[in-house]
């Protein structure tokens, strides 16, 4: 199967989806009147958003791979390579409290376009030998800031029940830029590949092409001015929010106080749980594959690059099944597939063949993206019951990335001490099946006490 299915299989999906039932556009605030518009132009406008997104998440994973190069390059430590991920994701951490507000205070479009200014000037960094690890943390900037919109635009344009097929029409449109991000990233650091960019003699930017980190930079730098091109596109949504606060400590307090509902709210603790669960191991397996790669299947950094755009695959493949199999009402009865792939990622060890590798690897990310998918869903629709679009995706990011900060940090640790990679990938598939354990019985536990599942489908408080 090639990847462009996946994306032809979503936008048939996506056709269907947004030609369907639209009387809940209605009861939203000023959205009526901006959606009552032909099937032709709702069409337009949620290719753009999901355009914007592409070229934006293809150009972040490509930066990830270049930044890795570039470490590399300047003879970085290993235990310092998952550190770019933490200052990326540490971002989403430190700005969870004002993001949500920003998102609200302007038209998402807005929103994104400047957002992705700011990850131009993080990209833009490393052309002047500015510290990889504080570039690509100005890329996580503009990221943390992005995210908000980018899934907040969703919950002001889509029913209740289209929420699964839309989150897995997004994620996997979102995946395949993993894809083919990680594949570019990987190829653009390939000897090879970059003599070729170099023989191109661009009058602009020809002063950007003197060495082989410069030339994969221009590349990626394009892709985000795509990327910006389309934000410019996005229409207003009609939908506003009240005031929003800018003093510092009502934000931060305001923010507590949203946190405090959705760990208090039944659903919402649930697919919190998983999906802060999922996106920090998702992130640490991202690393776990390159070291993986590297040790156990000897691939260098263009190769085992090549390896992650594998599990964004298998991601890809699985999101599209959940959005055509589960419904937002069933969505908790995945559960039990996170088990499941924490123990197949334990068969990474056994493991030594690329051959192997591949399938394995798929099935890993069809796991991931099947269970995830309707989890994420039912998250954005308990967030938006509960509190507004922005405010809601801002906990979320939160608590996913502090997952993240945390298992970098104790991966960080554990390559630090130069842990065998396989005892690394045993602990972390353990874990991963350990805590979905619990978290399935804390909801066995919240249905004895009241049946939490006749939240779902509930209206906006």
């Amino acid at each position: 199967m090639d990847w462009h299915l996946i994306i032809d299989f979503n936008v048939f999906a996506f056709d269907n989806l947004i030609n369907t039932d639209r009387s809940y556009f209605h009861g939203i605030k000023h959205a009526g009147d901006t959606l009552s518009h032909s099937g032709m132009r709702m069409n337009r406008s949620f290719y753009t958003i999901m355009a914007a997104q592409f070229f934006s998440s293809l150009a972040d994973n490509a930066l990830l791979i270049a930044a890795i190069a570039l470490l590399a390059e300047m003879s970085s430590p290993d235990w310092m390579t998952p550190l770019l991920k933490l200052f990326f994701v540490l971002c989403y951490v430190l700005l969870a409290a004002f993001v949500g507000a920003f998102a609200d205070s302007l038209p998402k479009g807005k929103v994104m376009f400047i957002t992705n200014m700011i990850k131009i000037f993080g990209c833009m960094m490393m052309f002047f030998e500015v510290h990889p690890l504080i570039a690509y943390a100005t890329v996580g900037f503009g990221a943390a800031a992005y995210s908000p919109a980018k899934y907040g635009i969703l919950t002001e344009l889509l029913p209740t029940e289209k929420l699964v097929a839309a989150n897995g029409w997004i994620e996997g449109l979102t995946v395949s830029s993993i894809i083919l991000g990680t594949v570019l990233g990987g190829a653009l650091v390939n000897p090879h590949v970059v003599s070729v960019i170099l023989k191109f003699h661009i009058p602009v930017l020809n002063w950007n092409l003197n060495t082989p980190t410069h030339a994969a930079l221009t590349v990626i730098a394009v892709l985000y001015i795509i990327a910006t091109i389309f934000n410019l596109k996005i229409p207003d949504t009609g939908v506003r929010y009240a005031h929003q606060q800018h003093r510092p400590s009502k934000l931060i307090a305001g923010f507590a106080n949203c946190c405090a509902i959705m760990w208090k709210d039944k659903l919402g603790q649930i697919s919190l749980a998983v999906t802060t669960l999922f996106w920090g191991a998702g992130a640490t397996l991202q690393f776990i594959v390159l070291e993986w790669a590297e040790k156990s299947l000897g691939m260098p950094l263009d190769k085992a690059a090549i390896l992650q755009g594998v599990v964004a695959f298998g991601v890809a493949i699985g999101a599209v099944a959940a959005a055509r199999m589960v419904p937002l009402k069933k969505s908790l009865t995945v559960m039990p597939i996170g088990i499941v792939m924490g123990v197949v990622v334990m068969g990474m060890t056994a493991v030594h063949s690329a051959w192997v590798a591949y399938p394995l690897l798929v099935v890993i990310g069809a796991l991931s993206g099947y269970f995830v998918v309707p989890m994420n869903a039912l998250l954005q629709h308990r967030g938006h019951v509960l509190m507004s679009a922005g405010h809601s995706i801002a906990v979320q990011n939160f608590n996913e990335n502090l997952s993240v900060l945390t298992m970098l940090m104790l991966y960080t640790f554990m390559i630090k001490i130069d842990l065998d990679i396989n005892i690394v990938i045993s602990m972390f598939g353990l874990f991963v099946a350990g805590i979905m354990f619990f978290i399935m019985r804390k909801h066995a536990a919240n249905q004895l006490e009241h049946d939490s599942l006749a939240l779902i489908g509930e209206i906006k408080h």
